[in-house]
């Protein structure tokens, strides 16, 4: 049994609570993210049977990118009134899942509908993207994207999920990467929906997944696989929060009463409700389900009033706690206790650390952060409980208890998801084999020697961040979503100002890639500062007729204005979509096509010359965008910053220069058996007039740019020997070795 607001909650029927909304909300969010992926893939398709002139040389694509904006407004708008009316609430649903769906799909598909590649092609870091994608494609085994005979470094969660979906649909990795980038954002955007919807009003809910979405899409979409972890951030530190800082419920559990304000910042369900209750005003005595909500988008048995029969209290949803406006035990509530929150959060955390490591520990280190804030302010709270009390004090050190414990669980759940895809490279380094150190984290660019400070931007998106900012700073003692929003944000510049000090030790915390997060948190804040802020003025002037339409009217401007430019704002990314070399040998402008024209006619050759499948085959080369189209294993990396830890990537690049110095053919062959890593069934090679050529790439922290371009060249005559077959096709050679 367990206390809550002066009442005995069987255990068992907490269980029983947590697991119907747990099937409740997963349920929804397949259903949502299935009806997203058919958006999806329609729009794809109609896109793709349209031969559409080139976005960098017509502006044909990018006004049909308008109209179908447009489109997804109106059909949100019909959502926020059907939601706002009380009418067909399952209709509203419906219509806000097409809607986000919609505006992913045409902003990102109809701008690349006239090539196969997506934003950046295969140039610079997607070219090893592309790689992965292709490897995962090839075979559902946790393979590093270069290297053979080694498990993945960098998490393939996203580019396993997606080698599936390509090898189900019989696509090359490089075919399939588009249509999987942008579907994948689609249906995590509508899943980011659900989770808002179950955390906020719903009418909310819609704006502040479309503000965060618009802005993941402009910011983040060229990197699709971490930015599926931006757009469900902001809602997950929501939950995390919820989770870890119940004060309500302790304030119920040691003086039988909801209304605590001994916890400080946020003792604040009540002054939270009247700002972010439903539309005419929050019923006193509301109670929300609890924070497990994510499971559970309306409030469970708690008494109703005027406004729709949501959270009316959004903090208290928000906040995941069994909080109320007045007496949590006046309604009569039950909640799970917050552990639908906990698990949530920790679901989240795992998912992130097996799609994007930086970002995983970005919101591992917020989610700290809000477990030592909590059991700091429980601390607080017991104290002020004592001196209450006098006689009966309780331990002050029981109260960091249950938050710690609270903590402990999400690490643990978002290690055991995590170790999915992790498992493989944690008993290769428990097997003996120590990673070298690796440059992962060896790059500095301007962005990442400063503070990141998009709201101080004259901009329509740096307007829009500045309100957010000010609303944090405004809310962050009344509403749980604010100090949940602004941990994270203070998580941000923390995290900047320790990669910036860790420049000192020779290496980075790559500060320079959260500019994005940052910015989705803020566009969060933003929406909610903007609903706020219109509230407020619109009491303040004693509630004039025609100021809501007004409110709306400049929403729709200000939203349209900064959608119809987000082809704008990834025009260098489109571009080069249209400017590389595909895996036909085409370029999508219909230019002449680049040397990756000849793989093709490389990969014949490769296949008929070897005899064993792509896959058997290791293959030294500096074109390594052939491995983003082939799945052949490659002998080094694209550069050391990409590169496995386990790969040794300096020691194969001074084993490469040692091969190019041998005298003669039999040296070399000799020296390829004694390889300590698998040696080269290929080399594909440049060549010169005596000289076959290979441009490789190493590392130059701290300069910038990082990498540095040298050459290393093999004389003609080591390879004019029948261990060798040699073929040139186009300004490549191909050198076989036969064994």
């Amino acid at each position: 049994m367990t206390e809550r607001s002066g009442e005995s909650v069987p255990t068992r029927g907490r269980g029983t609570l947590l697991i119907r909304h747990i099937g409740s909300g997963v349920g929804e969010a397949v259903l949502a993210a299935a009806v997203a992926a058919v958006v999806a893939a329609v729009g794809l398709v109609a896109f793709s049977m349209v031969q559409w002139p080139a976005f960098n040389s017509s502006n044909v694509t990018r006004s049909l990118t308008t109209v179908g904006q447009v489109g997804a407004a109106v059909l949100l708008g019909v959502a926020i009134w059907l939601v706002r009316t009380r009418r067909w609430p399952w209709l509203a649903k419906l219509l806000s899942w097409i809607g986000i769906s919609t505006f992913v799909t045409v902003t990102l598909g109809m701008p690349l509908a006239a090539t196969k590649l997506y934003l950046f092609g295969v140039s610079v870091d997607q070219e090893f993207r592309t790689e992965y994608l292709t490897r995962l494609t090839d075979s559902a085994a946790l393979h590093d994207m270069t290297y053979a005979d080694l498990p993945p470094f960098y998490p393939a969660g996203w580019f396993w999920i997606g080698g599936r979906v390509a090898n189900v649909l019989g696509m090359d990795g490089w075919e399939a990467f588009k249509p999987y980038a942008i579907g994948s954002l689609t249906v995590v955007a509508v899943i980011a929906l659900v989770l808002w919807s179950k955390l906020i009003r719903p009418d909310w809910a819609i704006g502040v997944s479309a503000a965060t979405t618009a802005v993941t899409v402009a910011y983040a979409a060229p990197e699709a696989y971490s930015a599926v972890i931006v757009l469900l951030l902001p809602p997950a530190l929501i939950l995390a929060w919820g989770a870890l800082y119940r004060p309500l419920e302790r304030s119920a559990t040691s003086a039988g009463t909801a209304a605590s304000s001994g916890a400080g910042a946020s003792g604040d369900a009540a002054a939270s409700a009247g700002a972010s209750g439903a539309d005419s005003g929050a019923a006193v005595g509301t109670a929300t389900s609890d924070a497990a909500n994510s499971a559970n988008a309306t409030t469970s048995g708690a008494a109703a009033t005027s406004g729709p029969a949501v959270a009316s209290g959004d903090e208290a949803a928000a906040g995941g706690g069994a909080a109320a406006v007045g007496t949590a035990a006046a309604s009569g509530a039950e909640t799970a206790g917050g552990w639908g929150a906990v698990i949530g959060a920790g679901l989240f955390l795992g998912m992130a650390a097996s799609f994007y490591t930086l970002y995983f520990a970005v919101a591992a280190f917020a989610v700290a952060l809000m477990g030592l804030l909590s059991a700091g302010l429980a601390v607080r709270a017991q104290r002020v409980a004592n001196r209450a009390q006098r006689g009966g004090a309780g331990a002050v050190w029981r109260a960091v208890v249950p938050p710690l414990v609270r903590l402990v669980v999400i690490a643990a759940i978002a290690g055991l998801v995590a170790l999915v895809v992790w498992l493989p490279f944690v008993l290769k380094m428990l097997s003996g084999t120590m990673p070298s150190s690796g440059t992962a984290f060896h790059y500095l660019p301007e962005g990442g020697a400063q503070l990141p400070l998009p709201m101080a931007e004259f901009s329509l998106s740096g307007a829009f961040f500045l309100l957010g900012t000010v609303w944090l700073v405004l809310r962050v003692a009344s509403s749980r979503r604010a100090q949940a929003l602004g941990i994270g944000v203070v998580a941000i510049y923390l995290w900047c100002l320790l990669s910036m000090t860790a420049t000192a030790a020779g290496t980075t915390l790559l500060s320079f890639r959260l500019t994005p997060v940052l910015e989705v948190l803020l566009a969060a804040a933003g929406a909610f500062g903007f609903v706020e802020g219109a509230r407020a003025a619109y009491q303040a002037f004693n509630e004039p007729g025609r100021f809501k339409f007004a409110v709306v009217v400049v929403a729709t401007v200000g939203a349209l204005a900064f959608t119809q430019d987000i082809p704008q704002v990834l025009k260098p990314e489109i571009t080069t979509a249209y400017t590389d070399t595909d895996g036909n040998g085409e370029r999508a402008d219909k230019r002449a096509p680049g040397a990756a024209s000849y793989y093709r006619e490389i990969d014949a050759a490769l296949l008929a010359q070897t005899g064993r499948p792509r896959s058997d085959s290791v293959v030294l080369t500096a074109d390594t965008s052939f491995l983003s189209f082939y799945p052949y294993y490659g002998f080094q990396a694209l550069t050391s910053h990409y590169a496995n830890p386990l790969a040794d990537f300096a020691g194969r690049a001074a084993t490469i220069e040692s091969w190019s110095k041998l005298n003669s053919s039999a040296a070399l062959v000799d020296a390829l058996g004694k390889s300590p890593w698998r040696a080269p069934d290929a080399f594909l090679f440049r060549s010169s007039d005596d000289a076959y050529t290979l441009r490789l790439a190493k590392d130059v922290y701290p300069n910038d740019p990082n990498v540095k371009r040298y050459t290393v060249s093999f004389p003609k005559e080591l390879f004019a020997d029948p261990h060798f077959t040699t073929t040139n096709i186009g300004p490549f050679t191909l050198v076989v070795v036969n064994r």
